[in-house]
């Protein structure tokens, strides 16, 4: 199931949202804006959130009355075999309602946060409450083939008729279903495609494993369309592959695209003998049965288990490698995108103030803390922790690309280490400290500026200062990163007399400390008044243009940089 949007009107709920969560995997809390804090997601529009999150197939727990959710998604309502599940939770915690989603394992869903909540929840499907399960939303690994058969199906065992089952199922037998070997209808469990009729339900198990080798040369669409004719010529369900498995030294981007294509996961395992049957054999246990084997300029094997295959306990996923920028601090400037894998990651990697920034842990997850200067140490222990097959989050405050953590990862990565080089890297983009700090005082980058660090650990201060000569010559406004530290007190200083031989001394500077972190403080001087003693690291200092100007307002000043000159 995907991640759950527990959506929130009020911060006397956002305490129950968080109990909620506690029980949910990866559940993110949508709270509205101005009457909720502490949440991982504002919006401010009721209606239009949750019609979009419903539109993407998102799981949603409101805590608030049932008609509010019903009355909001009724325009949107359309087809109950895709619509996700959607429940309702009491204010006080005392219920749990499921409203829509009966095919996409709502009941179930009701249950677990029930079971957070220690109440009982309000099921009032006929069969899952006579019989003990929910025939049309099967646990995982199992998928039902003719779902358009179920209700009518249901309806008579409802009415007394009795039902065989032909095959093994645990989740079957330990229900109250009125099994009978002379039964009228028919359960059956199978890996192979069989004819569907309306008297007889068909599931298909995820117990067959996909074993690949040598395919760092293959053809995408080669590939895939031979595992496609393979299954069909042995007429095997593609809905009872569990994954595709692979060596640890097979091009991880081709088999992941394979595996996306005939949407199966992907796992990675080490095996002494390098072949597609030895592989497949591994993934299925000790009681696997080899059933095909072929070779089509790709090596391939199909072997099948004895039981539904947890494609979680064996080998490793593809590591993923995710460097994020969390904004300069406000919680309500981090990206949706970023709060999404930080909620995800089973590994955080940061500067212990940045990952204060990104906010508490989950249930399971990892904290990796580093001092300030030790980047590359950071950049190695997070493609070690992802090429393990885990998922990684390596934390910058503002954005990672611009002198943060993003160039320190693919400066080490540069190194060529192998078992780095199947990892998968995003870089999620994040609000700078510029942005931030323009965005306080107007527009002081409105046209053509640079960014400059004056800490001269990485480079000589001789780089520097031809640097800061050639964008003051250009005109450029500049916005000076690191402007000083304990160590560091002389830069900026410098940094103002060079600006002051091709400026003006009435040139506007902003000293933005704390941006969006508590204790923000924004104050305008001139680039004569610029005192070093009133900046430190947190500060970034922002000197406008020849054409910088300021509008007066009450209680102060806007900065702009006109777009024309």
């Amino acid at each position: 199931m995907a991640a759950c949007a527990i959506v929130v009107l009020g911060q006397n709920s956002v305490t129950l949202a968080k109990q909620i969560k506690t029980g949910l995997l990866n559940a993110s809390i949508y709270g509205l804006a101005e009457r909720t804090s502490n949440v991982d997601v504002s919006f401010t529009n009721f209606g239009e959130t949750l019609r979009e999150l419903f539109a993407k197939g998102t799981p949603i727990i409101g805590i608030c009355a049932a008609g509010i959710l019903i009355r909001t998604l009724a325009p949107i309502i359309s087809d109950k075999r895709q619509e996700p599940p959607v429940l309702a939770v009491a204010e006080d915690g005392s219920a749990v309602v499921p409203l829509l989603g009966g095919l996409q394992g709502v009941n179930d869903l009701a249950r677990q946060i029930a079971a957070v909540l220690q109440v009982k929840a309000a099921i009032t499907t006929t069969g899952d409450i006579r019989f003990h399960t929910a025939l049309l939303s099967p646990p995982p690994g199992y998928h039902l083939a003719n779902p358009d058969d179920a209700k009518k199906f249901i309806s008579d065992l409802l009415a007394g008729a009795t039902v065989k089952l032909k095959g093994t199922a645990p989740w079957l037998v330990n229900s109250k279903l009125p099994f009978d070997e002379e039964g009228k209808l028919t359960i059956q469990i199978t890996e192979y495609e069989v004819p569907l009729t309306p008297d007889c339900l068909v599931y298909h198990p995820a117990t067959l494993a996909i074993g690949v080798s040598n395919a760092s040369a293959v053809n995408l669409e080669e590939a895939v369309s031979c595992i496609q004719q393979m299954l069909a010529d042995a007429k095997l369900s593609i809905f009872s592959v569990a994954g595709v498995f692979t060596l640890d030294e097979e091009a991880a981007s081709v088999i992941e695209e394979i595996a996306d294509a005939l949407n199966v996961p992907v796992r990675f395992l080490n095996c002494h003998e390098k072949n597609a049957v030895a592989i497949a054999l591994t993934a299925t246990g000790a009681n696997g049965k080899l059933l095909i084997q072929q070779e089509c300029g790709i090596n391939l094997a199909v072997a099948v288990s004895q039981e539904v295959i947890d494609i979680k306990t064996i080998g490793k996923a593809r590591g993923q490698l995710f460097i994020v920028g969390t904004g300069p601090g406000a919680a309500n400037w981090m990206s949706p995108e970023v709060k999404q894998i930080l909620s995800e990651a089973t590994d955080l990697v940061g500067y212990s103030f940045y990952l204060d920034l990104a906010g508490s842990l989950r249930e399971g997850q990892r904290r990796h803390e580093f001092d300030n200067r030790e980047e590359l140490a950071r950049a190695e222990m997070a493609l070690d922790l992802a090429a393990e097959g885990r998922i990684v989050a390596v934390v910058s405050s503002g954005d990672p690309g611009i002198y943060a953590m993003a160039a320190a990862v693919f400066e080490v990565l540069d190194c060529n280490q192998p078992k780095w080089q199947s990892i998968k890297i995003h870089v999620a983009p994040g609000i700078s400290a510029i942005q931030a700090a323009a965005a306080r005082i107007g527009a002081p980058i409105g046209h053509d500026f640079c960014v400059i660090s004056l800490s001269d650990i990485l480079k000589p201060w001789s780089i520097i200062e031809r640097r800061i000569i050639a964008a003051a010559e250009a005109d450029f406004a500049i916005a000076f990163y690191n402007p000083a530290s304990k160590q560091r007190t002389s830069q900026l200083a410098s940094a103002r007399d060079i600006l002051l031989r091709y400026r003006s001394p009435q040139t506007i500077v902003v000293l933005a400390r704390n941006v969006g972190r508590v204790g923000e403080s924004v104050v305008v001087r001139t680039l004569a008044d610029l005192s070093p003693q009133e900046v430190d690291m947190r500060t970034l200092v922002l000197v406008g243009s020849s054409k910088t100007r300021t509008v007066p307002h009450t209680g102060g000043v806007w900065v702009y940089t006109p777009r024309k000159y």
